[in-house]
């Protein structure tokens, strides 16, 4: 397991209006840890989970707690923890019925945004979270058998995605 260098946490109470501060939140952290190349993807992501747990896992009269984290390796964690019952599912694919509604995708796009995802326990309630690997301006610059695992994402200027090569060890500052 690699070393945390650098984690922010807030707590929002159940109310819709939390959630454009919870992508505030996050965007001033990625600021502060050079990624705001990474931006669009954690913050589509950082409102999903941040709406699903207004939505449907935090109960009346209480709130979330969104955690945002970075590793030695490079691997950005977002948590979003709720007290609410209950865990999320990836919605099962319908034939369309012509009908756009609004709901039941976030968790799609959360899969397709980011490196991982997944659902922890906790009493009370449940930890959903997501990760984004291949971070930082420098990471590029490393590349070699012996720095960073094989990407899959493009994460930057140097990412080297479709060109074989590993990312690195570089990542953001603390």
């Amino acid at each position: 397991m690699q070393e945390q260098l650098c984690a922010r946490t807030a707590f929002y109470r159940r109310e819709r209006r939390s959630v454009p501060r919870a992508r505030r939140f996050a965007r001033t952290a990625l600021a502060d840890w050079d990624l705001d190349h990474l931006a669009d993807d954690v913050l589509l992501c950082v409102s999903e989970l941040a709406t699903n747990a207004v939505l449907h896992g935090v109960p009346p009269g209480r709130g979330y707690r969104l955690c945002l984290s970075l590793d030695e390796g490079g691997l950005l964690r977002v948590e979003v923890h709720d007290s609410g019952a209950g865990e999320p599912r990836l919605p099962v694919p319908l034939p369309y019925d012509g009908d756009e509604g609004e709901s039941g995708r976030g968790l799609l796009l959360v899969s397709a945004l980011a490196d991982g995802w997944g659902v922890d326990e906790r009493v009370p309630g449940k930890i959903v979270w997501c990760e984004f690997r291949c971070y930082g301006k420098n990471y590029g610059e490393n590349y070699g058998e012996n720095y960073g695992e094989k990407c899959g994402r493009k994460c930057g200027p140097n990412c080297g995605r479709n060109s074989g090569r590993n990312c690195g060890t570089g990542y953001g500052k603390p």
